[in-house]
């Protein structure tokens, strides 16, 4: 095995870890201050702080992994994850609702950073591992994001069973244990100077991307914010009124997540591809983008005909045509942005699309909060609607092969 491929084994093997704690949590939190009587706008509070410190933390983390280092800026975010954990677990049922959703949302934003952290330091290790061209890296990343999807996936499982079967701050502590050890492990085996670059000097020269990252990260805002507008708040809300149980709810978004994951790692099959790594994948990129849009508008048409007999199931059906279709898209994306990004500081790249991430996720949060209490699942898969019609339009924007190597020069 190269040293290249061992790097990559690593850093996926402890992206995988990390993502099962981060999955398991937000189901945790998600039910069990539900299960408290929380209104669906507040539980969309309780992740606002972990939204939008990930912004800041791929927008710096990006830079911090150039300037220190990947392993620094991945050992980093598995302490803070840590830290983040343990902190959920000090809080004290007795406290009043205020101290507790400020104490939540605290702990929120110091997992939020951990994630971010974490998933940028990931991300641009395949960038430094990668060595075989455009084939190779649409290979491991479509892998990385595929797995690390299922394993959050499978997480979501884990969070709503360990909540039913040990409660709330037990699995808070397995959680943690489990992340001490995969932190030794990375300390201990990944080389210290793997990403390390010439970071940039000032703000502005960070800011300073070429046109395909620049549109990316723009239709990465509201391809993610159309996701997170049905299925943070809406989807488990929907599918527990409806007559859904606690390991019910979490079983099937576990199942989505772990499909959606399984889709992703298969992308680099379902997409047609060239030598150049740009001149097909872009055009396949504006038609999955197109045929994702469609899938919210008919399914909003079909709720809102009030035809349905079992709207759960009908629910159930057609966010799985959606998270096929949006599997393939944010593989795609996922690729281009390392085949847009700069060789040299490919981790500032990487960090400022994921900050377009988070700040996506943020937007889609919110409005799942709020579209949820004011018009419940159907109001947002009219939002989800809207903002893959805006994700479709600026994918058509993107540079063609030619144009993106001049800009990258």
């Amino acid at each position: 095995m190269t040293s290249a491929a061992r790097n990559y084994l690593i850093v996926t093997g402890a992206y995988w870890g990390f993502t099962l704690t981060d999955g398991a949590l937000r189901m945790l939190v998600l039910l069990h201050f539900y299960q408290l009587g929380y209104t669906p706008f507040t539980l969309a509070f309780l992740f606002l702080l972990y939204e939008a410190a990930g912004i800041f933390a791929n927008f710096g983390g990006g830079w911090l992994a150039a300037r220190f280092g990947i392993p620094r800026m991945l050992a980093t975010g598995l302490t803070l994850q840590i830290g983040g954990l343990l902190m959920l677990s000090a809080l004290d049922p007795g406290w009043g609702a205020a101290a507790s959703v400020a104490w939540v949302v605290a702990a929120q934003g110091i997992a939020g950073v951990a994630k971010d952290l974490t998933k940028t330091a990931s991300k641009s290790a395949i960038k430094a591992s990668s060595k075989e061209g455009a084939g190779q890296l649409f290979r491991w990343v479509a892998w990385f994001t595929g797995s690390k999807n299922a394993m959050k996936g499978f997480g979501f499982f884990v969070g709503g069973f360990l909540l039913q079967v040990a409660g709330f701050r037990p699995a808070l502590w397995m959680m943690a244990a489990m992340l001490a050890v995969i932190l030794a492990g990375v300390a201990l085996s990944l080389p210290r100077e793997l990403g390390k670059a010439k970071a940039s000097k000032s703000f502005k020269e960070l800011l300073a991307k070429n046109r395909g990252v620049n549109l990316l990260a723009s239709a990465r805002i509201f391809m993610f914010g159309s996701r997170d507008v049905w299925f943070v708040v809406g989807l488990p809300v929907f599918l527990y009124s409806q007559g859904w149980h606690y390991i019910g709810v979490a079983t099937f978004v576990a199942a989505w997540t772990i499909g959606y994951g399984g889709v992703q790692a298969l992308a680099p099959q379902v997409i047609r591809r060239s030598a150049d790594g740009l001149s097909r994948e872009v055009p396949e990129a504006r038609l999955w983008g197109l045929a994702l849009a469609i899938v919210p508008v008919a399914l909003g048409l079909l709720l809102a005909s009030g035809t349905v007999g079992r709207p759960d199931l009908a629910v159930v059906i057609g966010l799985a045509v959606f998270g096929f279709a949006f599997a393939v898209n944010s593989s795609l994306h996922s690729y281009l942005i390392l085949a847009y990004a700069g060789s040299e500081k490919a981790a500032e790249d990487v960090g400022y699309y994921y900050a377009a991430n988070a700040a996506g996720r943020l937007m889609g949060i919110l409005l799942s909060g709020a579209l949820t209490q004011w018009a419940g699942l159907q109001g947002c898969l009219w939002g989800s609607a809207a903002m893959l019609a805006a994700c479709a339009a600026l994918t058509f924007m993107l540079p063609t092969e030619a144009e993106a190597r001049r800009a990258m020069v």
